[in-house]
């Protein structure tokens, strides 16, 4: 053995670089974690419409029209609010997808808030160019399924490759691999 050999230090060596940010999700995991959550909220809306309706006593499908989608708004709202406050929805813990702020700090649940409304992007142009012009609902339906994909690829031009409304709500999408299993 040689003599010149440096001795093995007790302490753990640094790394080199300071820690790396958290990897944005792709573009494909993060679609199909919002069809997943579509899903899901089909379910919540569906529970919470059927509820409306019953404390309302609608008979008819379009009494109180503009309560039940008032109504619905803020179910969603407060859904997605709660879901993002504490970091994911039942869809983003699928996928393995964390909401936080710039600074990777969870939101706060007016931060949250925010989020939900600015989220709005995905369905706000063609619900409002279609009111404008009086379209039927088919017409509304067919250019939100040209403008959903639209907007998702318009991440590719974000540096961080992050949704707009995140941008603008100071939010971002990370990756969040399920924690290991410690004996």
């Amino acid at each position: 053995m040689s003599k010149n050999r440096p001795a093995a230090s007790a302490a753990p060596a640094q790394p080199a670089t300071p820690l790396a940010a958290p990897a944005t999700p792709s573009l494909r995991r993060r679609m199909a974690c919002w069809l997943y959550e579509g899903t899901l909220m089909f379910g919540v809306i569906f529970i919470a419409a059927l509820a409306f309706g019953v404390l309302t006593d609608s008979r008819e499908p379009m009494q109180n029209r503009h309560e039940l989608q008032g109504f619905l708004f803020v179910v969603a709202g407060l859904y997605f609010a709660w879901f993002w406050h504490k970091g994911q929805t039942l869809a983003m813990k699928t996928w393995h997808i964390r909401v936080v702020d710039h600074a990777g700090r969870p939101l706060r649940l007016a931060h949250a808030l925010w989020r939900y409304v600015l989220s709005w992007i995905w369905f706000a142009p063609p619900m409002l160019l279609g009111s404008l012009l009086q379209l039927h609902a088919s017409w509304i339906l067919w250019m939100m399924l040209l403008w959903v994909p639209l907007y998702a690829l318009l991440a590719r031009l974000h540096p961080q490759r992050q949704f707009w409304h995140d941008a603008w709500a100071g939010t971002q999408l990370i990756h969040a691999p399920p924690p290991a299993d410690t004996p």
